[in-house]
């Protein structure tokens, strides 16, 4: 769409295009997954917060706008989210050295940037919290494996494909199909799990 010729009036319908389309797929994420995506919720908040209080750590990791998600979330946990007086949630995010994932990707493959890190720092006190919009990815796929080989909880944020892997325990599905769609309600899903694991602890 080029914007140059276009009014006011058409931006401001531009807006509201794709203000309903997030609204819609938003809608539809409430209504299909409900009471199942309640019940889901609820075990992976107690996965999260039985593994946080044996002295656990949630990993993050993603690609592209997934990376920016992951460091996201993590600092809404080691910082703060809405209380400003708790104490910091143990997080970490994969995706920030960049020399670690330079060196990795360079000496060895990128398809093992997330792997070999959650090899090196992960126990089976952690869990690993992989976040892909297809769930195709090879190295957030070979992390999961790397993570359940370890004996750490997994968890993939992904989008309507249900992706089958045994190396998931939960899996959370967005019901869209465009990238963008699946972006906005990934981090909707990860604050309604910051708000909740900073109630609980």
């Amino acid at each position: 769409m080029k914007l140059k010729n276009k009014s006011k009036e058409d931006i401001k319908n531009f807006d509201k295009f794709f203000l309903n389309k997030t609204e819609e797929v938003a809608r539809n994420f409430i209504n299909l997954h409900n009471k199942k995506f309640s019940n889901n919720l609820l075990i992976i908040i107690k996965t999260i917060i039985h593994q946080l209080r044996k002295g656990g750590k949630i990993i993050f990791c993603g690609n592209g706008g997934s990376a920016g998600d992951a460091q996201h979330l993590t600092a809404e946990l080691v910082g703060q989210y809405l209380n400003h007086r708790r104490k910091p949630i143990s997080a970490i995010s994969l995706t920030t050295n960049t020399s670690t994932i330079t060196s990795i990707s360079n000496d060895k493959n990128y398809n093992f940037i997330f792997s070999r890190q959650v090899k090196a720092i992960g126990k089976n006190t952690d869990i690993l919290f992989a976040i892909s919009t297809s769930g195709r990815s090879k190295n957030v796929i070979n992390s999961l494996k790397t993570a359940k080989e370890n004996g750490i909880k997994t968890i993939l944020l992904t989008g309507q494909n249900k992706i089958k892997n045994k190396h998931i325990d939960f899996q959370i599905n967005v019901p869209a199909q465009r990238v963008d769609r699946i972006q906005e309600m990934h981090i909707f899903v990860g604050h309604i799990i910051c708000e909740l694991l900073e109630k609980d602890l």
